[in-house]
């Protein structure tokens, strides 16, 4: 749905798993950080709104948006977590580049859920413009971060109910 229809930081947070005993890791890209730290406050609160210590939050910066996949895989593979928020954001420029990163971040971020048995939550902005990010990073259309944060949390508890279903 598109973004202008619904509100990111809009949900029913009775339908939302606890989090009490889930661990999660947020990898940030630090290019555009007026927007990502915005989309990882957005993402941490929500965490722990549902029930996530803080101790249970580990959050490691990039340089850029398409190092959130090496680092998303570093965290799954050094840490032991119940999923990966990944968050940054490309805006569109005057060249290529931002399609290649937009691509390669998404085919990535697609890879990784098929390879390792966590849940990789895509928190990418990919916008035209710096107000439209702004809007999705706390702005009119809510916070993308909080969006992948509710993500995280559903995937992780769906996790644990296939896990239960094989014991």
């Amino acid at each position: 749905m598109a973004t202008y229809l619904q509100n990111l930081s809009t949900y029913d947070s009775s339908k939302i798993p606890s989090g009490k005993k889930m661990k999660f890791g947020i990898v940030v890209s630090d290019w555009n950080s007026a927007i990502t730290h915005k989309l990882l406050e957005g993402a941490y609160n929500t965490l722990t709104e549902h029930g996530v210590k803080e101790d249970n939050i580990l959050v490691k910066h990039v340089p850029g948006s398409f190092e959130l996949i090496l680092g998303a895989q570093f965290m799954a593979e050094y840490a032991d977590l119940d999923g990966v928020i990944c968050l940054g954001c490309v805006i569109q420029g005057e060249t290529p580049h931002f399609s290649y990163v937009c691509q390669g971040v998404t085919h990535g971020i697609a890879e990784l859920n098929m390879n390792y048995n966590i849940p990789f939550i895509f928190g990418l902005l990919t916008t035209n413009t710096l107000e439209q990010a702004q809007d999705r990073a706390g702005g009119k259309h809510g916070n993308k971060g909080v969006e992948a944060a509710v993500t995280a949390i559903k995937m992780a508890d769906l996790q644990r109910e296939m896990e239960e279903l094989d014991e």
